[in-house]
Parts: structure tokens; sequence; C-alpha cells
């Protein structure tokens, strides 16, 4: 049975699950704390996902993971679906900013987001080591938002 939880305390014990998502330890410590951190389990854990509020009616996913053995499963959309419904009274919209990858873009077209602007060689300019996605060397970061 599916559950989604709310994490409020020990964030950081997430790490493991939250850097498939974010490969820069530096970079979730800097949303976790002030994010609100959802778990989802189907008998253990499952996916994750950071969501911090921006300001102006907008909140914005920071990171949303999957562990590997799992992907595919529809784990990450039910986090998707739940997170959309937990805020659609408290904010105007949902935006996140990932990779250009076909397949992730994909994901969060169906997820009901649609491309909003690119920063180019966000990825190269932010890491100091390739940043690599499904095979792809990833240069520009896709902004991407949804209306709730």
């Amino acid at each position: 049975m599916i559950e989604i939880k709310r994490i409020n305390e020990n964030k950081r014990d997430f790490l493991p699950l939250l850097l498939l998502g974010d490969e820069l330890e530096s970079s979730i410590a800097g949303y976790l704390d002030r994010g609100e951190l959802f778990a989802l389990y189907d008998g253990d854990l499952k996916s994750v996902c950071v969501v911090t509020d921006e300001g102006n009616g907008t909140m914005e996913v920071q990171n949303l993971a999957t562990d590997q053995q799992f992907r595919r499963g529809g784990y990450a959309k039910k986090l998707i679906v739940y997170v959309s419904e937990h805020y659609k009274d408290n904010c105007d919209r949902i935006i996140l900013g990932t990779g250009d990858v076909p397949w992730i873009l994909a994901f969060y077209e169906r997820c009901g987001f649609a491309v909003t602007h690119r920063v180019r060689d966000f990825f190269t300019e932010h890491y100091d080591f390739p940043m690599i996605d499904s095979g792809v060397l990833l240069k520009d970061k896709v902004y991407l938002e949804k209306a709730l």
C-alpha cells in the first residue's frame, strides 16, 4: 500500500536518495532545511520530493528522486500529483528546473508542466564535474511550470 509522509525531522537521513536527484550535497543543504520533504513508501522507501516556497504563490520542486531499481513504477508521478493537490489551495503554480533530457522533460509534461525557459550552460558553469543523466551530458537547465 502506497503511503506518502511529510518528513519534519532527520531530513538528512534521506540524503542517499536525494543525491540521485541532485549530485551536490551542498546544493541539497541549501534547500532541504527550508523546504518540505515528502517521502513515498510502498512497503519501504521508494521516492522523495523536496518543495520550497518561493513566495508570490510559487512553490518549487527542488528535488524529485526515485530509487533506481524502482524507476518507471509510477512513484515520481504519484508524488507530483500529491504535491500538486497538497499546495493547490495555497499557491498558484509549481515550478522546477531540470536537465535537458528528453525523457525527463516528457515525464514532466505528462504531469501537466510546460517549459517556460532555459538557462544556457547552467550545469557546466555551476558544477565542478560533468553532469550526466541517462548518458546525456547536461549543459542547459530547463524550467517548467504547472498552474494549480
